[in-house]
């Protein structure tokens, strides 16, 4: 069985785009019919995140950490226990592609650290900010970018690793580097393809969305 690891904090406006996408990834079929499990781990949602959750075909856990590493890592164990062989992680704010899954497999590798595509970028983001982000991103195979919205793992090599560690900020990070120091394969590759919004209001301190802010302010 497959995995597929989405963390939730108040995400009602996204949640439902990300899920249909990751159902249709989940039907591929490339996968020759290999069953995938999509698991949300709700934290301390306070919106209508948990409903719209509730309404698709997919399993949910609720927490209450306000912290994306604990729920990775949470959501992680709960399809370990279940069997699953390999976890594909990815963000409620984002959406994956048809293949995704396939791509990711494809690649015969223990970890597969995939590149993200921003979405629309909001109107108040300056077109300045926007040539620096294109200039230091690299969209390309052989990248060295490291995303929980674009992440693939083993079962034995998560294991391996030990799994992904509480941290409030930069758990895939530290848990990449954990993969490389256990010497699990890794392939940084641009074929996995997830689409991530723009938006500057980040769910974790020091995410994805405050690094855009950071490009915003740089002159």
């Amino acid at each position: 069985m497959i995995g597929i690891l989405i963390p939730v904090h108040n995400e009602e406006a996204l949640l439902g785009d990300c899920l249909e996408a990751a159902l249709v990834a989940a039907s591929h079929p490339g996968l020759a019919g290999e069953p995938v499990q999509i698991l949300t781990v709700l934290d301390s949602c306070s919106d209508g995140s948990a409903a719209i959750a509730e309404a698709f075909p997919i399993q949910r856990l609720d927490v209450q950490a306000r912290n994306v590493g604990h729920v990775r890592g949470v959501g992680a164990r709960h399809l370990l226990n279940q069997r699953t062989r390999w976890i594909s992680c990815t963000d409620a704010d984002s959406r994956v592609a048809p293949d995704w899954l396939v791509a990711q497999l494809a690649l015969g590798t223990e970890v597969v650290c995939g590149t993200v595509t921003v979405d629309a970028w909001s109107e108040g983001f300056d077109p300045a900010a926007q040539i620096r982000y294109h200039q230091a991103y690299q969209a390309r195979d052989d990248h060295r970018h490291i995303h929980g919205a674009n992440l693939g793992i083993s079962a034995g090599a998560y294991v391996r690793s030990g799994g992904f560690e509480p941290l409030a900020c930069h758990e895939d990070v530290q848990l990449v580097r954990n993969l490389e120091r256990c010497g699990a394969s890794i392939a940084w590759s641009h074929a996995p393809q997830v689409i991530t919004s723009a938006r500057l209001e980040s769910r974790a301190q020091g995410g994805f969305g405050d690094y855009l802010k950071r490009l915003m302010l740089a002159t």
